[in-house]
């Protein structure tokens, strides 16, 4: 018999009543060290007191009133995202794959508009951005489209970081270039900087627009506010979602004014993005991360948590082979299945995220200390020695 949740997860046994910081109190009263963070959702921690009170505040006041009327609180934040970013505009989303959807149509409706028919955008195997049938499209995996087609026509694929392929997929039908600065589900695979900003001017000889996906990378994650920072270049659309609501869902769509200069009324919608309760929460996330301070730390305690890293991986020669990523996105590329490692981490009590097939991801909310970076290394070595 189905159960009454669609089995679409393959779930860990393990259920949460409550979580402060960085620590996450199981139905049993365990305590576990959480380095997933809800998947790079919980920049901020669990329960982060500013965060609890802006949505406090919020609740009491409105909680939805439809993108009908305006919405002050929407207004605020997309103000906050434009002055600290590349954009001119912003279109709140309720998630990452929302946004996706709408970069999509954005990029397309930028040609249409100007009478050339250009459609394709060509993207990087290994790459994710979400699970509609738009975004497994874009992604092309056989574990993602298997069963689900006919696909949404109008993607090409190249290697991951081959840049003879890129440059080749690119040509008059190319409407824009899709890719992760860093690819989280693909394995923490960053892209150097020496290649976004090739990328970058190929889009400029081109034509074609940019599309930046910083879903996972974005919000402070990586010691900049937005990972394509680190190479000096900018987007024409960027994604965005998980650590800017802190938890809360939201998402948006940042955006040049000319690129998105074909999105006029009536052409893209969404019942509940940029609903107060979200971009409330999502202005005071933007108020702490935005802060140069906050982002400094984040890059410093990111190279700490790299230290610990490598000594784990000079200890464990036989499980691990390197360190991947950048700031607080770090991965472990593993000679084991990286599934292995996160069971063994709950017998530790500790809480990873696996990647692709190699690597086990590291995503700890951006507040952790470092005391709980010296712990987080000391429960992977013993969740490691399990593996022995």
């Amino acid at each position: 018999m189905i159960p009454s949740v669609l089995p679409t997860y393959n779930r860990a046994p393990l259920s949460f009543e409550r979580g402060e910081g960085t620590w996450l109190l199981a139905t049993d009263g365990t305590r576990y060290l959480d380095l997933g963070a809800g998947i790079a959702v919980n920049a901020l921690g669990h329960a982060h007191p500013a965060l609890v009170a802006a949505l406090t505040e919020q609740a009491g006041r409105v909680w939805h009133v439809s993108n009908v009327y305006q919405i002050p609180e929407q207004e605020r934040l997309a103000e906050r995202l434009v002055q600290a970013t590349f954009a001119d505009t912003v279109f709140f989303t309720n998630s990452g794959t929302e946004a996706a959807e709408l970069a999509i149509k954005m990029a397309r409706k930028y040609w249409a508009d100007r009478g050339e028919p250009r459609a394709e955008i060509v993207t990087f195997e290994g790459a994710f951005h979400g699970r509609s049938t738009g975004a497994i499209a874009a992604a092309g995996s056989e574990k993602m489209v298997k069963g689900f087609g006919p696909l949404m026509p109008g993607f090409r694929q190249v290697p991951w970081g081959d840049m003879a392929a890129l440059k080749a997929a690119v040509g008059p039908d190319t409407c824009a270039v899709m890719l992760e600065p860093i690819q989280g589900e693909g394995g923490i695979r960053t892209l150097p900087d020496a290649d976004l900003k090739a990328i970058r001017a190929l889009c400029d000889q081109t034509g074609a627009l940019l599309i930046l996906d910083e879903v996972q990378s974005g919000m402070g994650r990586t010691g900049r506010l937005f990972a394509h920072e680190w190479a000096g270049i900018a987007p024409d659309i960027m994604m965005v979602a998980k650590g800017i609501g802190g938890g809360f869902p939201l998402g948006a769509v940042l955006a040049t004014e000319r690129a998105a200069a074909g999105m006029v009324a009536g052409t893209h919608g969404s019942t509940y993005g940029g609903n107060p309760l979200a971009c409330a929460v999502g202005g005071k996330v933007m108020e702490i991360i935005a802060d140069p301070a906050f982002l400094a730390e984040v890059a410093r305690k990111g190279a700490l948590f790299r230290q610990r890293l490598e000594g784990l991986v000079a200890a464990h020669p036989d499980i691990f082979e390197g360190v991947r990523g950048q700031g607080l996105m770090l991965g472990l590329k593993m000679r084991r299945p990286p599934a292995d490692l996160v069971k063994a981490g709950y017998a530790e009590h500790v809480l990873t995220v696996a990647a692709a097939d190699d690597t086990l991801r590291l995503l700890p909310p951006l507040t952790i200390t470092d005391d709980e970076i010296a712990e987080a290394a000391l429960r992977l070595d013993r969740a490691a020695g399990r593996l022995r």
